[in-house]
């Protein structure tokens, strides 16, 4: 938002001017604080930053004009923020999502102007961090591979050239609606033997890249260019015709109604962008490539396209299934399990097993009691012998007599009794 001018005869011409009007009519001291705060979050965040910030403050001052006596900023205090929470929670037209960012968007508002010591600012922050819902994280929404097939064959057969290029362009570079728009007129550049990259400019994350040009769209350029000369060049910008340069809200028209060409309802740029990061990763590109081609300023923004990889969860789990079908093969059959089959924490169990095997019984002992002695097992609380170890206690036994050792033959010798004793 621009400051407002002080002068009679400013007409407000858009609709956030427009409201900034009309609510410093009603309360010129909010309104003034607010409008001074957007001025100074100009000079340190990207347009659209500020621009989202602006809609989220107007919102809130309108909400504070019609649910409120209050006129300052430094008048707000906590019963009128939890107001505002169940105001935002019965919005039926705001997600989950939105209405955390505009909670964390006023939040940040009251921490500058108390760190600011603005005149206006309240006492304390008003909206504590307890108050802001954790994110939620749905999956992004992407055409698979037949939408995508259907998408791109309308965008190719499409009559206009204007919606050919937006179209295709977003396709095969991920790139946003609003990246788009501001393509500079020497966007696209010839680097050595590397072929045709596109120029980037710097925008929501406030970084430059470059992406790589498939031949496809290099001829669309082309021919782009050579049509619209003219327009490029007094515009400066490359998506310029008779129309001026192209606008985020004519990209969304053009991708939605190319959707519904396509049979794709509710349509819309950014389902490109996840459609292409979405290709990528299922076909084995990496993830660091993908952060560069996007425009990720870190892994953990990628990584979110890492959980909707159909086919190679699919291709894993056949896998995994694969085995398992072997393994439930195996039943009623005393044979030992396959290598390919087992598994390296199933052998390690089994090992395990095995060591608490004894040659004539078996150790209950507890594993978190473990015991390291190997030649009083059979006098110990928690030996268990049964009738199936009789013949191997019979041969110890018999062992122990020819050897002279009277008294393991005596052990032995009881525990043959016990067993036949016990029903």
């Amino acid at each position: 938002m621009t400051a407002l001018p002080a002068i009679n005869t400013w007409v407000p011409v858009s609709k956030s001017q427009r409201d900034w009007a009309e609510l410093s009519a009603q309360n010129p001291q909010l309104a003034a604080t607010m409008g001074r705060y957007l001025n100074q979050l100009a000079t340190i965040l990207a347009p659209r930053s500020v621009e989202n910030t602006d809609n989220t403050l107007r919102q809130f001052a309108q909400w504070l004009a019609t649910s409120t006596g209050i006129t300052a900023v430094a008048d707000i205090g906590r019963a009128d923020i939890e107001n505002y929470k169940t105001s935002l929670a019965h919005s039926n037209r705001l997600a989950a999502n939105t209405q955390r960012n505009r909670l964390r968007t006023i939040r940040s508002f009251f921490e500058r102007l108390i760190e600011w010591d603005w005149p206006d600012a309240p006492t304390r922050n008003p909206i504590l961090t307890g108050d802001i819902a954790p994110r939620t994280e749905p999956l992004p929404k992407f055409l698979n591979d037949q939408q995508a097939a259907a998408f791109m064959a309308a965008a190719r057969n499409h009559p206009i050239p204007r919606y050919r290029l937006v179209a295709q362009v977003l396709a095969r570079t991920g790139l946003r609606a609003s990246e788009l728009c501001d393509l500079a007129a020497d966007a696209v550049t010839h680097i050595g033997d590397n072929g045709h990259w596109l120029r980037v400019p710097v925008g929501k994350l406030r970084n430059d890249r470059l992406i790589p040009l498939h031949d496809e769209l290099v001829d669309l350029f082309a021919q782009w260019t050579a049509t619209n000369t003219d327009h490029i060049r007094t515009t400066g910008r490359l998506l310029a015709d008779e129309h001026a340069p192209i606008c985020r809200r004519t990209v969304h028209r053009i991708i939605n109604r190319i959707g519904v060409i396509a049979g794709i309802p509710d349509m819309h740029p950014h389902r490109l962008r996840h459609t292409l990061a979405t290709q990528a990763i299922n076909r084995g590109m990496p993830l660091e490539a993908i952060a560069a081609l996007l425009g990720h300023r870190s892994l953990e923004m990628t990584l979110v396209y890492a959980k909707i990889t159909d086919r190679v969860v699919a291709d894993e789990y056949a896998s995994v299934c694969h085995q398992i079908d072997a393994l439930y093969a195996t039943a009623n059959t005393t044979s030992p399990l396959p290598a390919d089959i087992e598994t390296a924490a199933m052998t390690q169990l089994r090992h395990q097993h095995h060591h608490r095997m004894l040659g004539n019984g078996l150790c209950t002992r507890p594993q978190q009691l473990d015991c390291r002695m190997e030649t009083i097992c059979e006098t110990c609380a928690y030996f268990n012998t049964g009738p199936q170890f009789v013949p191997v206690l019979i041969r110890q036994r018999d062992h122990a007599q020819t050897h002279h050792q009277p008294d393991r033959a005596t052990l032995y010798q009881n525990l043959i009794t016990t067993i036949k004793d016990t029903p």
